[in-house]
């Protein structure tokens, strides 16, 4: 079992998000979730996270995403850490899967609680009431998802015992800044998008996840690794290389498009779970295409 410092020292670089494969029963496709894993593992890699919203852990119940991380556990056996996503709307559930992340020796990744009319006191007493259950606490900043954390605020929460992390999706270039000058060395900072990766890499922060890693591990760990090693000009070209794609994807929605990358690359991505809806006829032919223009 790791120590809440150990997981603190290894959470930076790259991790990959790991998209959960759905057959089209909508049952959870383990031989392929397994197959994922090894294969950015192979990449090189530094992490994976697991169950997180492009994960589509809303769309699960509390047993099945439970299942998934004992799965990503029992796969990944040691070779990197592993974020895994505990979020939810109910604070019980929360509860019970951050404390089943503990047990498992990795770091859970925990929303603030998305009800109406929370304030930043209510969210304070939430992640000390979770701290009591994980010593090693990964704060999910997701604008869009929930509740979005002012930078006053997670300063704040820093000073939490057992908060060791934040994974931040406003990216904007002035909150990066204000984020990094109150908490850079208290929290792990990790990029939330491998979309907008160079400036929040660039100024500071510990690592980034990436979803559409699934389908371009090569292309997302090359461009990672020219950032991390100080080739800006060169990440930057190579980042621009993907635009179309990533124009693409945020237009058709990320799981679903990085799930239609996968299968046109002879992996299986699977499905997606309603209320998402896996790329139509046309959509599919265009993205190939787009794929095909990338090399792959």
């Amino acid at each position: 079992m790791t120590s809440s410092n150990d997981r603190a020292d290894r959470l930076s670089g790259l991790f990959n998000i790991t998209v959960t494969p759905f057959s089209a029963d909508g049952a959870i496709d383990g031989a392929a979730f397994a197959d994922a894993i090894e294969r950015v593992i192979a990449q090189g890699f530094d992490g994976l996270l697991i169950g997180g919203t492009y994960g589509e852990f809303a769309t699960m119940d509390t047993a099945e995403r439970a299942d998934l991380f004992r799965r990503a556990v029992e796969v990944a056996a040691g070779r990197v850490p592993l974020l895994l996503c505990t979020a939810d709307s109910d604070p019980r559930v929360v509860r019970e899967l951050t404390a089943l992340a503990e047990d498992l020796g990795e770091v859970p990744m925990v929303m603030p609680p998305y009800v109406s009319e929370v304030n930043d006191d209510h969210i304070v007493a939430f992640f000390e009431e979770m701290s009591k259950i994980s010593r090693s606490i990964m704060i999910y900043n997701a604008p869009g998802v929930g509740i979005t954390l002012s930078p006053a605020l997670i300063e704040r929460l820093a000073g939490v015992k057992g908060v060791i992390a934040m994974k931040q999706g406003a990216l904007h270039p002035l909150v990066v800044d204000d984020i990094l000058g109150r908490v850079k060395g208290r929290l792990k900072l990790f990029c939330a998008s491998d979309l907008q990766m160079l400036g929040p890499i660039a100024a500071g922060f510990d690592g980034v996840s990436s979803t559409n890693s699934c389908a371009f591990p090569e292309l997302i760990h090359a461009i990672y690794h020219e950032l991390a090693e100080g080739n800006a000009k060169k990440a930057g070209a190579m980042q621009h290389s993907w635009q179309e794609y990533r124009a693409f994807a945020l237009k058709k929605g990320q799981p679903q498009t990085t799930k239609a990358a996968m299968t046109l690359r002879g992996w299986v991505g699977g499905h997606v779970r309603a209320p998402l809806l896996d790329l139509g006829a046309a959509d599919r032919e265009a993205l190939g295409a787009i794929v095909k223009r990338l090399g792959y």
